[in-house]
């Protein structure tokens, strides 16, 4: 299958740079760029593409707001986000995952984890760059004290297992090694945590572990 992407910067050089790396790869294909958020709704809307890669500071709307308007509300068919950027701020990453993205990264990532993003993405998972996850798990770490609520239905022993793979930072493979089970059993599992918890990807479930004193 052929992951078709859309890239919005408004820099003319990142998105060669990110149209370089990602046409490297034999199953993604950029279909389309935009220079602004309107024109990446409007090319969104016309391609359908898979996943957008998406800008913050852009002529607007900004990318936060392109995030919302695309991936917000988990409607079916929607393209999966991912923010990259150069600001590493806590607010925009707050915000960038409330809205509906599919991973937050900087634009200094690197060619590896821009395509591993991309494919975290159309798996449904959730890939933040490894030094905002840190400070988001230490934020998470400091506001246990609030908790979190309990699932009505409780997680099973091998959910609970997931779970804590999930927090650790664990893939989907690494789990699947861990415990020795499928790495499609992993994923089945994952969906079964976020529908009890009402959560929507593994940076949810990472943050709800933490706050439930499921990992350390």
């Amino acid at each position: 299958m052929t992951i078709r992407i859309l890239v919005a910067d408004d820099q003319y050089l990142v998105r060669a740079g990110f149209r370089m790396v990602l046409s490297a790869e034999p199953e993604m294909e950029v279909v389309a760029e935009a220079a602004d958020g309107a024109s990446a709704l409007s090319l969104a809307r016309e391609l359908r593409p898979d996943v957008c890669l998406v800008d913050i500071r852009m002529p607007p709307p900004d990318g936060l707001e392109v995030t919302r308007r695309l991936a917000g509300g988990g409607r079916p068919g929607a393209p999966k986000v991912v923010v990259v950027t150069t600001f590493d701020l806590d607010e925009y990453v707050y915000t960038a995952l409330s809205n509906g993205a599919s991973g937050f990264l900087l634009k200094d990532a690197g060619p590896v984890l821009l395509t591993e993003a991309v494919r975290a993405a159309v798996r449904g998972d959730a890939m933040v760059a490894p030094q905002i996850t840190l400070r988001l798990l230490q934020h998470f770490t400091q506001a246990r004290r609030r908790g979190a609520a309990e699932p009505a239905e409780p997680l099973t022993d091998r959910e609970e297992e997931v779970v804590q793979g999930i927090a650790r930072g664990l893939t989907n493979p690494e789990i699947a090694a861990e415990l020795y089970i499928a790495p499609s059993t992993v994923k089945t599992h994952l969906g079964s945590v976020q529908a009890k918890l009402g959560l929507r990807n593994r940076v949810e479930v990472a943050a709800w572990a933490f706050r439930s004193g499921r990992a350390e």
